[in-house]
């Protein structure tokens, strides 16, 4: 896609992909803080994986979550650090088009999943 506004529609379209946030997660302890909107993130090792569940209340960092949950949920702790986050955004032109503080949470986003992966090392498989 070369144009933008064709760009944030797919990612609004994305956001109807991500899959239900339990209500009873919607809570400060899964709060990612720095985003301009609310946005919630849940995490669970299983079978050698991080699986990453999230959430907003705005369509368009819903749909930044949907890119999110493409890159890391469901794969183990070394591909998690080993995706290149900056990388995959400029490829997308999300580095250009996002205002800088849904830029901002966007990094949390990443940076918290990164923290965790590295906490999880290659000791548990996940």
């Amino acid at each position: 896609m070369d144009d933008w506004e064709e760009r944030y529609a797919y990612l609004i379209g994305l956001a109807r992909h991500v899959p239900p946030y339990p209500e009873a997660l919607r809570d400060e302890d899964h709060r990612v803080h720095g985003c301009q909107s609310r946005v919630w993130m849940a995490f669970e090792a299983r079978d050698g994986v991080l699986h990453v569940d999230a959430d907003s209340d705005a369509h368009i960092v819903k749909g930044l979550i949907a890119l999110l949950l493409a890159a890391y949920s469901d794969r183990s702790a070394a591909e998690i650090l080993a995706v290149d986050a900056a990388g995959l955004f400029a490829e997308l032109g999300l580095e250009n088009h996002l205002s800088p503080t849904r830029r901002n949470g966007l990094y949390s986003m990443v940076g918290r999943v990164r923290d965790l992966a590295r906490t999880l090392g290659p000791s548990t498989g996940a």
